[in-house]
């Protein structure tokens, strides 16, 4: 070979050499923005099942890239699937044991997965290999204390004490351990400690109200004191100290300085409304009632410096309502449902306060409306229903569930209990083939519906037909909840029709002792078992309860047939 061919060999080596090289590099940075796609996938576009996908399809091409398992497992947890998720972080983490994140996920699909034990256990690893991460000590903790392990976890306050100092959240969480474990006193000279080196507010209220559980008013006014001397409108502080006046009977006192927290502008209207609603439900009402003028202008305070605050026009609609200023309710909940018409909450809350005046063509009118901010909402429809039932509307509640039932597709939940109401719907309006066929499209789904059961049962027992089906089907609910005595009754009552009375009456008193004494129906039957039996005397005395309980007519001629029977006992 000449020089010249030698030449002209070695440089078209070199040139597919560089090719090559370039091509590699092509291909590397295919590889890199391929990767960051899926990565963009996952953390911008959250596109878990496309990333999941791409990932998938690299790991199996490249199955020791540590980086593409960490995220095909977080794509995984992401999408519920643990288990996998599990796998995946593990292969990552056996790629590369000395990456703080692959772990730390890998602890968090553990607990994502219920396995505590694992979860704890990945996570004290992960101390031992990174002491200065706080996080980690925080996490135990939590894991200890779920799982009861008081003491697991004071040792872990004292690792992060001895690591970081002390601070108010340690402080905070070893005084709650300390209760836990049965350690009052102990848990109150945890807080002294802490305060003897550190001022801290929430640290004092805390204090504070720990000597009001002990009745010692003086020292938690201290203590509150303390705290507002180190912030003087912190509002637990300011509160606590008012509660030691009321409890003293300072009332003059005490409404200064709610009427001071309530007329600051720069409190929060929430923190507001949620103080009044505690005030005016969990005090005694003696007070309240004893106080209403006073409460009444902390109320209109409250609504002058918010009149747009939802949270604050619950709390007085409610306040109102509980004070028998039904009206005045009304029209504080309708303003809250008219500024807020897209808030369901408000809605709901208006509609109820509607059915607890009994204002049924109101109930439907409310929930009709909403259909133009909620669309076909089965919770409103149910409102409708309700309203349907005390109308005696039974046609409007059968066409009713059968909107839920169309609004529901295949949710059995829903669909259940409204095949379930137009069974009973069907039966008040006097169609009983098909109030029956309902409930058999119930039991279809649900074999063990309880409450379709027993009135399919008792209302066989009123024909006085099919009365061993019927006893089956009572049987069931009885076993299902032997203490419900609206089961015992219409259980004893099939066996009283068969014949079988003195069977009959372990049921009824049974059902006596768990709330049948509060049922005309209940017991009217359970006299009549007693009047087959001749125990005339014992079904005087029931029957006599029954005629107390019948205020409303229920049974029609309950009083009729009593004086029949009785005339029968004379003969």
């Amino acid at each position: 070979m000449t020089a010249r061919d030698f030449l002209i060999v070695f440089i078209s080596c070199v040139f597919l050499s560089v090719n090559a090289v370039a091509q590699d590099a092509q291909r590397q940075r295919k590889a890199e923005n391929d990767f960051l796609t899926m990565v963009t996938n996952y953390t911008a576009a959250r596109d878990y099942n496309l990333a999941r996908k791409q990932l998938t399809s690299l790991v199996s091409s490249d199955p020791l890239n540590d980086a593409a398992w960490y995220y095909l497992g977080m794509c995984n947890l992401r999408l519920g699937n643990n288990k996998e998720a599990i796998d995946n972080l593990k292969k990552a983490v056996s790629i590369d044991t000395s990456n703080y994140w692959y772990r730390e996920r890998l602890a968090v699909a553990y607990q994502a997965d219920g396995q505590d034990e694992l979860t704890i256990d990945t996570y004290e690893r992960l101390l031992k290999a990174f002491p200065k991460k706080t996080d980690l000590y925080y996490n135990l903790v939590n894991l200890y204390l779920r799982h009861g392990q008081l003491d697991k976890a004071m040792d872990e306050l004292d690792n992060i004490e001895g690591a970081f100092g002390k601070s108010e959240q340690l402080a905070g969480m070893r005084y709650q351990i300390l209760l836990n474990q049965n350690k009052p006193q102990e848990a109150f000279k945890a807080l002294e400690s802490f305060n003897e080196d550190y001022s801290s507010p929430d640290i004092l209220v805390t204090m504070g109200d720990y000597k009001m559980a002990e009745y010692e008013d003086s020292l938690a006014l201290t203590y509150y004191e303390e705290a507002l001397g180190l912030s003087s409108d912190y509002i637990p502080a300011l509160l606590g100290k008012a509660e030691v006046y009321r409890q003293r009977r300072d009332y003059p006192g005490f409404f200064q300085i709610i009427r001071g927290f309530i007329s600051n502008p720069d409190q929060h209207p929430a923190a507001k409304a949620q103080y009044l609603s505690a005030l005016t439900t969990r005090s005694d009402p003696a007070f309240v009632h004893s106080f209403t003028p006073q409460i009444d202008t902390l109320f209109e305070q409250c609504m002058f410096l918010h009149p747009v605050d939802s949270t604050v026009l619950q709390a007085a609609g409610a306040y109102y309502y509980g004070t028998s200023r039904r009206d005045k309710a009304i029209s504080t909940f309708r303003k809250n449902m008219d500024l807020y018409p897209r808030s369901k909450m408000a809605r709901m809350a208006y509609i109820q306060l509607l059915g607890s005046s009994k204002d049924w063509e109101g109930v439907i009118s409310t929930a009709d409306e909403a259909s133009k901010y909620f669309g076909n909402d089965v919770d409103f429809e149910e409102m409708k229903v309700a309203a349907y039932y005390n109308l005696g509307d039974w046609n409007k509640i059968i066409e009713t569930e059968e909107k839920i039932i169309s609004i529901a597709g295949s949710d059995t939940t829903v669909i259940i209990p409204a095949l379930s109401t137009i069974g009973d719907a069907y039966h008040q309006a006097g169609d009983h083939k098909k109030a029956y066929k309902a409930y058999e499209k119930v039991l279809k789904i649900s074999p063990n519906h309880v409450p379709t059961l027993n009135n399919y049962a008792y209302y066989l027992s009123e024909e006085n037909k099919k009365l061993k089906k019927a006893e089956a089907m009572s049987k069931k609910t009885v076993t299902a909840e032997p203490d419900n005595p609206t089961y015992l009754d219409t259980y004893g009552w099939i066996l009283h029709l068969q014949g079988r009375s003195a069977e009959a009456k372990t049921y009824f008193k049974h059902a006596m002792l768990y709330g049948g004494k509060e049922s005309a129906v209940i017991l009217d039957h359970y006299a009549e078992v007693l009047y087959k039996l001749g125990e005339y005397d014992l079904a005087k005395v029931y029957w006599n309860q029954a005629v107390s309980k019948n205020q409303d007519g229920k049974i029609a001629d309950l009083e009729q047939r009593i004086k029949a029977r009785l005339e029968r006992i004379k003969k």
